[in-house]
């Protein structure tokens, strides 16, 4: 039972890899966007984009890191809690 529960959780906490991804290319989306309706800020906007792809990564990274942690760090047995 508590091995489905921490497979759960472990997919569950997975998901937020598919929100980074739809982030990223709302970024990048925007910054054709931008570019495309003013190309003399270009330059300026790349920097901003490149921001975002950065905070973006890094919620993903958090995100697989913690389902890593409850599938292969955390160990709890059954047999403990007696």
């Amino acid at each position: 039972m508590l091995e489905g529960a921490k497979l759960m959780g472990a997919g569950a906490a997975t998901i937020a890899l598919a929100g980074a991804a739809a982030g990223i290319g709302n970024a990048l989306s925007s910054l054709i966007h931008s570019v495309a309706r003013n190309p003399s800020l270009a330059k300026q906007l790349s920097g901003h984009a490149i921001s975002g792809f950065a905070l973006t990564e890094a919620i993903a990274l958090s995100a697989s890191m913690m389902a890593f942690l409850i599938s292969f760090v955390f160990r709890w047995s059954c047999g403990n809690m007696e």
